[in-house]
């Protein structure tokens, strides 16, 4: 009867590592779908939701833990940056960068920009 518990722990361990491989594999069609979409902060800001960019800008400041304010000639917006792509030593204000995402809109807030990449200009 021991080998109910070792398939449900190996059934649990496939669902979890598929779950990271698919997450990494998002990440691959977004930053192949934002390739061909770079647009301004106003656009993507009226933007649908889940839509891939590239947005080219300056860190304004850090709002809260990786979430900082990015500026370009038509306006302003928040990205999300998570610690494993860049932190806060490297995204200082005045810092020129490339972020690639998806639009993240939402009922009551601001729409924002899930970053998937940042390249330092």
């Amino acid at each position: 009867m021991k080998i109910k518990p070792i398939l449900l722990i190996v059934g649990l361990l496939t669902a979890v590592s598929t779950h990271v491989l698919a997450g990494h594999d998002d990440d691959q069609r977004v930053i192949a779908a934002a390739a061909n979409n770079v647009i301004t902060v106003a656009q993507a800001a009226k933007a649908r939701d889940e839509t891939a960019v590239t947005i080219v800008g300056t860190i304004v400041r850090q709002l809260k833990h990786e979430h900082y304010e990015l500026k370009d000639q038509s306006g302003t917006i928040v990205v999300e940056i998570d610690d494993d792509i860049a932190g806060p030593a490297q995204l200082k204000p005045g810092s020129k960068v490339r972020v690639i995402g998806e639009v993240d809109t939402h009922r009551y807030r601001a729409t924002d920009i899930d970053v998937v990449r940042v390249e330092f200009l």
